[in-house]
């Protein structure tokens, strides 16, 4: 397994703008994880889940009608995802430990595991952003190149025209091979995964069993195979592409930078950890309030790697002061002033990936 350290003796800018946003939690007099609004919005998040499940379940509609709510359920179930369990399993949902472990487990009915996402997520790409070999995001792949240090293949010429189907069935892959490959191979990605306790194989394989209840066997038995196939893939294809897209605007767009570490070496970065984290990430339709309620404010994604604990409810606020302290500092501050901007943009970069490099990389 490679080996990582950053030149964090040299700090001045992570230090300086800590101590900002210390001092606007402590002038406004407010906590750094959610409040009244986060509630609220998971409280309208779930109740709609709910209701459109039931729906789904129990209530006769022509099949198209079906397939439509199945699409709702799906973006619904995505938004989940980025408002309250992203912040639960950051710690910053609540004050209460106990509630943010209860609620990061909104991702275990999703059909994910918690207790791989705080390692996969919290620690490694949170640590490794944008490092090859190391961050499971752009972990490589025969199918998709998401940065120039990957192995170029054939089929890669074309993955800005069969992504969005790739992306489509992330969430099936992410929920019935992606976690599995993590349990039996105690590893996640190159790095070696938590020991597991007992507690941790109990929720793994019981949430496993009810997702595969609630979402597989039930709604057969309510509506026979073929409906259910019918709805099931909508509901992963809208899920799928939702968070799929959301994370890629953060880091895989034209204006971040990607670094490469071979597997078994060793390497020092000569910036600071908070340094890289503001090269390799970007913002994105920060002004459109709707954005930001429907995907937890992670079109903030510099202020949420820079604050991981912070809940997302201020990163708009914070996000003024960490942009005047990138420009004093002389450091980029990554941002598309759109969504639709930053999508252009990640089309772009798959394009230009899928381009045959002058020197093809052999397999590392």
């Amino acid at each position: 397994m490679a080996k990582i350290t950053f030149s964090n003796s040299n700090n001045e800018f992570y230090l300086s703008l800590k101590a900002s946003v210390e001092q606007y939690f402590t002038y406004n007099k407010i906590k750094k994880t959610g409040d009244w609004r986060l509630f609220i919005k998971t409280i309208i998040l779930v109740t709609t889940a709910i209701t459109l499940y039931c729906l789904l379940l129990f209530a006769p509609m022509p099949g198209w009608l079906a397939l439509l709510l199945s699409g709702f359920l799906g973006f619904n179930l995505a938004s989940i995802g980025f408002c309250t369990m992203h912040d639960a399993n950051h710690g910053s949902f609540s004050s209460k430990q106990k509630l943010n472990d209860f609620l990061g487990l909104s991702l275990n009915a999703l059909g994910g595991s918690s207790y791989f996402w705080k390692q996969k997520h919290n620690i490694i790409h949170h640590t490794y952003t944008n490092v090859d070999g190391m961050d499971d995001d752009i972990a490589k792949s025969p199918i998709i190149r998401q940065c120039e240090s990957q192995k170029w293949v054939p089929a890669h010429k074309i993955q800005y025209l069969y992504m969005l189907p790739i992306y489509s069935l992330s969430t099936i892959f992410w929920i019935f091979i992606m976690d599995f490959t993590k349990y039996f191979s105690r590893k996640i990605y190159t790095t070696d995964a938590w020991k597991m306790t007992a507690k941790n194989h109990i929720i793994f394989w019981a949430t496993k069993i009810l997702y595969i209840f609630f979402y597989m066997v039930l709604p057969i038995m309510v509506w026979g195979f073929l409906p259910w196939l019918a709805g099931y893939m909508v509901l992963n294809a809208i899920m799928g592409i939702t968070l799929s897209l959301v994370f890629q605007l953060a880091h895989v767009v034209e204006n971040t930078e990607f670094e490469h570490v071979p597997l078994d070496t060793n390497k020092h970065f000569e910036t600071a950890w908070a340094e890289h984290q503001v090269k390799t990430t970007s913002n994105f339709a920060m002004s459109n309030r709707l954005v930001s309620w429907f995907v937890g404010g992670l079109n903030f994604q510099i202020e949420h790697h820079l604050f991981p604990r912070v809940s997302h409810i201020h990163y708009p606020a914070i996000s003024k002061i960490v942009m005047a302290k990138c420009a004093e500092f002389k450091l980029p501050y990554n941002k598309y002033e759109t969504m639709t901007g930053a999508l252009v943009s990640h089309f772009k970069v798959m394009k230009f990936l899928g381009k045959k490099p002058a020197v093809v990389l052999q397999k590392i």
